[in-house]
Order: C-alpha cells, then structure tokens, then sequence
C-alpha cells in the first residue's frame, strides 16, 4: 500500500498509519508534484488546501480513499465515478466546536470584545457594557448531532434552558440528554440564544433567512460555526441594523477569506476567521480519527464516516461481509447465464438480513453484474453510479420473515433484460460460505465459488452420466454436483426442465462445452468463474 499525505499532519496520526511493507509519503517528499504520487497511491489524506477534483484524480487509478477532516474541497462527483470512498471525521472536533459556541455567547452576553476594544483605546466606559446572563435564557440549538448535543451539555450547566430541532434525533434520546424537541418556528418564537449545526443541503441553504428572522424573538443573538451558506447575510446584516437581531457571532461565510462584508462595520458582530473546530486537541483527534479510518479501509474493507458511500461499524461490517460477498457472487453467476441488455436489476432480503443497513449488499450484487458486462469496472463505491448513469432501474424489497427451506436470511437477485429475464437465490451457510439455492424457480443448492457449469436440460434418465463421462474425459474433476428440477413438464407428457450446477476443479474450456451441448437432453451448458 501506498498513502500520500498532502498536507501537514501529526507525528502521531502518521505513526498510525504505518504497516510493514506500506510506504508513507509525507508533504515533505511530495516535491510539488502531487499528481505524479497519486498514479501509484492507494490513499490520500488531505485537510483544507489541496483541490481534489477531476483534474488530480485523472490518472489516480489505484486510488481507492480519500481522507480529510472535511469534504468541502473534494469533488465528489469525480471520486465516485472513479470508485474513491472519500471519508471525513464528524464529531471528532465536537468539544472545539461546542467550546467555541458557549465561548461566544458568553462574550455576545458580556460585550467583551467590545470592552477589550475600548480598554484598549484608552477608555473606561463600564456603565455601556452592563452585559446579561446566560442563566435562565432559552438556548435554540438546530441540529443534535454530536456538536450540538456537547452544546447542550454545556448549556445546561450554566443554567440555560435548552429547546432542539432536528428531525433525525428521535424524542427519547432529546429527553436523555434534556433537550426539549421543537419545531423551527417554536424554536424561533421561544430562543434567546440561537446556534445552528447542520450540514448544508437543499433543504437548510439559506434558512436564516428575512422571513425566518421575522419569527425569531427580537433580542435574540444567533451564533453560526456551521456553513455559512446557511445565512443569508443580507437579510441578517438588516435584522442587526434594525436591532431585531441583537448581536451575532460568526465563523463561517459564503465566500472565504470574508471580504466586502456589511458585518465588519458592526460592533454586535463578533467575527472570526473559521476556527471554531481549531484547537491542538481537536486537529490531533482528527487527524488519528481519519488515518485510523484509512488505514481500516485498506486493511480490511471497513467503510466508516464516507460521504459517498454508505458507512458501517466494524462490527455491522465483520455481519455484513458474507452477504457482501454472496451478493457479489450471486451477481456475478446471474451475469454469466444471461444474456441480452439489461433493463433492471432488482434485490429481496428476507430474514434477519431485512433489517440491516443493506446498501453494500445492493452495491456488491450490482459489482458482480457490471463487472462481467462492462469494461469499466465497478466497486462498491460506484456501482450503484455507474448502473444509473446506464439507465439500469435497481428495486429492492423486503421481508423480515425468514424463508423457506431452513435458511435464516435469503437474498435473492434478479436481472430483467429485453428478451430475458433470470432471478436466483443464496444464502450464507456455517456463518462465512455463500451457496446458491435457487435459480429460476428451481431448488437447485450448490457452492458459489471458483468453477462451475450450468447447464439446462430435460429430466430424463442418463444425463448425469453422460456428463459425468464428457468432464472425466477430459480430465475435468467434478467436487458438486446438483440437480433440481420443476414438478412437471411445462406440457403433459413431455419432461420437466432441470437445471444443474456443477462444481469443477478447473476451468472449462469451450471445446468442453460444445460437447455437453450436443448430449441430446442438454438444452444449454456454460461456464460460469467465480473470484
């Protein structure tokens, strides 16, 4: 393995990243050529300055994470194309942030920037600066994820009442952490003290906004350490003119460094350069937090914190990883026996497995079909992109109940093309090996690993020895051999389809097949390779 770390980064969370027999490359030895060590890196680790976008990650072909404390310089489009999981490390500056956020509202509540100003320039005007307290005040806190929930915990030692809005925390963890749930316009009606922590989307773009500030009650001071794109500056610059807004504190900007700015004429504006999560302990968190993540990634598959794919634990992993590679298998096998252009893809979970996070088990099972029909490869990272960019439909359904036949959880795959359609069913056997139960219709239990045949045929008698007789012939050893077949004949007095699924020590040639195929009974024999 190979990981450049492009910029600076500490001693200790470099340490961690080193493997025998692994290459660390440090900003140090990059030498300004950065796109020349990615061509033979499987990593990446960056912060804030360097631009990962199409252009620096064209030749990048082994690359296959990226790493970074935020993902606001990553070109997120381009890094899924090419199969990159791009991780970051949320909540890792949580305490820094949460600091920063009761840092200033103590300093909005107390006017001590504005006395250390005047202090400075020489004057003492104690009476102007008569602050409040943070006591007894209503705290509005948007977003309860990590950050804001270390708010809260420190607002509630001073004495605040603390009301949330965030429609992902459900209402008995809010009471664990004594947080009232609100809506937004309760939350704007009732805070004395407003602080946004949310990520930026469609839906939060601009949502103190002139509209919104009109419901907040007047007096109140809004801190944001968030995006600053979830402001609009124009409407908050007025609300602070007009003193409906009392004060502000702000971290963060649509356009940074700030420039041309109304606020840096205001003295109820406390700005600051983006530092909220910028102390010695928090850039040593995050940088141990992402190269721990990495360095997992490479080492045993495990995706956590991405924001391009869905992410797991160790342990929901170390469950999910035989149905990953089941789903793969399963793809793969119904690739093979296909044929035509495929239209959709659909997958149905049933048991235990219904219940899981099942977005790897949907990517790998969609790997396993583009990888045996594409030339561009595809990964768990990409292989939902790449079959929507294809205009492939992929559907998923599920039931709790388990299946039939004594398997707790089944999968089943099914590939609908225009002149054919297959769909086939497996599941994990002894905890780790993936088995194929089923292929259209047919009970038909067989390993899906290395070499098989498929072959359907006529259930009539001779067929198993015929091919018996055709592999040994060419010295082609036979570990499985399974069978199944419909109850009855599709018309009466004719026999019934079955299918077979042969397990075989080696590969088989086509010359191999030919000569199953012209066994009278056998309708169709291909080779199908399983890695």
């Amino acid at each position: 393995m190979k990981i450049v770390v492009a910029e600076k980064m500490s001693a200790s969370a470099v340490n961690l990243l080193r493997e025998p027999e692994w290459t660390i490359v440090t900003p140090e030895q990059i030498d300004g050529n950065l796109s020349a060590q990615l061509e033979s890196a499987d990593a990446l680790i960056v912060r804030s300055a360097v631009q990962v976008d199409a252009a620096l990650l064209a030749n990048a072909n082994k690359l296959r994470v990226v790493g970074r404390a935020g993902v606001d310089n990553i070109e997120l489009e381009a890094a899924t194309r090419k199969g990159i999981a791009v991780m970051n490390t949320p909540g890792a500056n949580a305490v820094a942030v949460a600091e920063y956020t009761l840092g200033v509202m103590l300093a909005m509540a107390r006017f001590t920037c504005r006395a250390n100003e005047l202090m400075h320039a020489g004057k003492w005007e104690k009476k102007s600066l008569q602050g409040s307290e943070l006591r007894g005040k209503t705290l509005g806190i948007v977003g309860l994820g990590k950050i804001g929930m270390e708010v809260a915990k420190r607002a509630r030692v001073f004495g605040m009442e603390v009301m949330g809005h965030d429609p992902y925390v459900s209402a008995s963890v809010a009471k664990e952490n004594s947080v009232r749930i609100a809506t937004l316009d309760e939350l704007y009606a009732s805070a004395d003290y407003l602080t946004l922590h949310v990520g930026l989307t469609p839906q939060t773009t601009g949502m103190i906004n002139a509209e919104s500030l009109k419901k907040m009650k007047r007096g109140v001071r809004l801190v944001n350490c968030a995006r600053g794109e979830l402001v609009e500056e124009a409407a908050l610059a007025a609300a602070l003119k007009e003193g409906h807004v009392a004060a502000a504190s702000l971290d963060v900007f649509a356009e940074e460094p700030l420039k041309n700015s109304p606020f840096t004429a205001m003295d109820n504006v406390i700005l600051t350069p983006h530092i909220g999560g910028s102390t010695n302990e928090a850039q040593e968190a995050v940088g141990q937090q992402i190269a721990m993540q990495v360095k997992e990634y490479l080492k045993h598959g495990v995706i956590q914190n991405a924001v391009n794919v869905p992410s797991v634990s160790h342990d929901e992993y170390q469950e999910l990883q035989p149905y990953i590679v089941l789903a793969e298998r399963l793809g793969s096998f119904l690739a093979q026996i296909g044929a035509g252009a495929m239209e959709e893809i659909s997958l149905g979970y049933s048991g235990h497995i219904a219940e899981w996070k099942t977005e790897l088990i949907r990517n790998a099972a969609i790997k396993g079909i583009l990888n045996e029909t594409l030339e561009e490869k595809a990964n768990l990272v990409n292989s939902a992109t790449i079959a929507s960019s294809r205009g492939l439909r992929v559907e998923e359904t599920r039931k709790t109940q388990p299946s039939k036949g004594g398997a707790g959880s089944v999968l089943s795959v099914r590939i609908k093309a225009r002149a054919e359609e297959h769909v086939v069913k497996g599941a994990v056997r002894r905890e780790t090996t993936p088995r194929l139960l089923q292929v259209d219709g047919i009970d038909v239990e067989a390993p899906l690993e290395r070499n098989l045949v498929y072959m359907r045929n006529q259930d009539v008698p001779g067929v198993i020895g015929k091919v018996g007789t055709v592999l040994g012939a060419h010295n082609i050893n036979i570990a499985n051999f399974s069978l199944g077949r419909r109850s009855s004949g599709l018309q009466p007095n004719t026999p019934a389809e079955a299918i077979a699924v042969v397990h075989v020590d080696s590969p088989v040639p086509e010359a191999v097949l030919l000569e199953l195929r012209k066994i009278p009974a056998v309708e169709q024999a291909k080779a199908i390779h399983l890695y």
